[in-house]
């Protein structure tokens, strides 16, 4: 216990502003793309999604970078972009490629870093590692991402209890989608987890749109000050 927020200096420095999380999400398709962008336009960060499954349309690469416009050398290159949108795992052996682990070592960088992770915290990147035993190795405050609806209070608590289990940090969770008036309350009241903020929909999805968010939210501040209590 002594040791659990040992690794803090190197996660936010007040002088700086320098800060280094993972964005998890509850599912696939919960919004840690669009999450990701908005920390990534908010603290000018870097930003890596270590593996990309699926390259139909655009990689989250090139989504963040679009939405979030910081420069291109903040966009760090993907470990392995692999055809299918299928877990690791799985997209790995479709493409015949063989995951070294020595290329997923978080990057070494002197600036803010949002590491976004694939799919969910149960997924497996090989057939005996899961991504949430990565996400212990990186050893970085973990921001948890889940939907506002129905569903989201038994994913959820079951991706806290997971962490938890794992003696994983859990910064904070992020609601995403329409305001529910109850769940935020009750996934704080049950987990103990803070909620940094509840993201609502919003139709236009922009920088503009996102730096509007980032103000009214205040969540540089809301970020700050989590991080102070677990040092104190």
């Amino acid at each position: 216990m002594g040791n659990r927020y040992s690794n803090h200096k190197k996660i936010m420095s007040n002088k700086d502003s320098i800060f280094k999380f993972i964005i998890c999400g509850t599912d696939t398709d919960i919004g840690k793309t669009l999450i990701s962008s908005f920390f990534v336009r908010g603290l000018n960060s870097f930003y890596w999604k270590p593996i990309q499954s699926g390259i139909e349309s655009q990689t989250d690469s090139q989504t963040v970078e679009i939405l979030s416009q910081v420069s291109k050398e903040k966009m760090i290159k993907e470990a392995y972009v692999f055809t299918k949108p299928l877990s690791p795992h799985w997209a790995a052996e479709i493409d015949q490629k063989t995951i070294n682990f020595d290329m997923l070592r978080l990057p070494k960088v002197k600036e803010s870093l949002i590491v976004e992770t694939a799919g969910g915290l149960m997924v497996p990147i090989t057939r005996n590692f899961l991504q949430i035993d990565q996400i212990k190795q990186w050893n970085l405050p973990v921001i948890l991402v889940c939907k506002s609806s129905l569903g989201t209070l038994n994913h959820t608590l079951l991706s806290i209890e997971a962490l938890k289990r794992r003696n994983i940090e859990i910064l904070g969770l992020i609601v995403n989608g329409e305001k529910h008036l109850d769940n935020p309350k009750t996934l704080v009241e049950f987990s103990g987890v803070p909620l940094i903020t509840e993201f609502p929909y919003i139709k236009k999805i922009d920088s503009n749109n996102l730096d509007i968010l980032w103000e009214e939210l205040n969540i540089k501040n809301k970020l700050i000050s989590l991080l102070n209590s677990k040092i104190s």
